[in-house]
């Protein structure tokens, strides 16, 4: 049986987790201990991120607008995940974490132009 670690949700909504090859569907509950994911199709296979385990967070930006997709960095490795909430899960995640390890993330463009400068620069 899946036990929250969470005391007080702050935050709960639907998205998606890409840890397997394919997403799954699911909630997320957003607390003052973790970020949690269940999955719709068995709640066991739950993930729980202590807030004290994350390195950093962060989405890509464009303008104002906030990409659905969003990345959590822990010492275990790298989770991705989306919501339509992301923009909510992050500013939560920043009063918890706090400014430095909320991050901005490249977008495609900008990591297709950093390789095309590495390829060309001098050594």
């Amino acid at each position: 049986m899946a036990q929250s670690l969470n005391k007080v949700i702050d935050l709960q909504t639907t998205g998606t987790s890409y840890l397997s090859l394919s997403g799954k569907v699911g909630k997320f509950l957003v607390g003052d201990q973790a970020l949690e994911f269940y999955p719709d199709v068995n709640v066991e296979q739950y993930i729980q991120i202590p807030w004290s385990s994350i390195q950093q967070i962060g989405a890509n930006v464009t303008g104002r607008k906030i990409s659905r997709h969003f990345e959590v960095f822990t010492d275990q490795g790298k989770f991705l995940f989306a919501s339509k909430d992301s923009g909510a899960i992050l500013k939560i995640a920043r009063e918890k974490l706090g400014n430095d390890k909320v991050v901005k993330l490249p977008t495609l463009l900008q990591t297709i132009g950093q390789k095309f400068k590495n390829l060309f620069a001098k050594k």
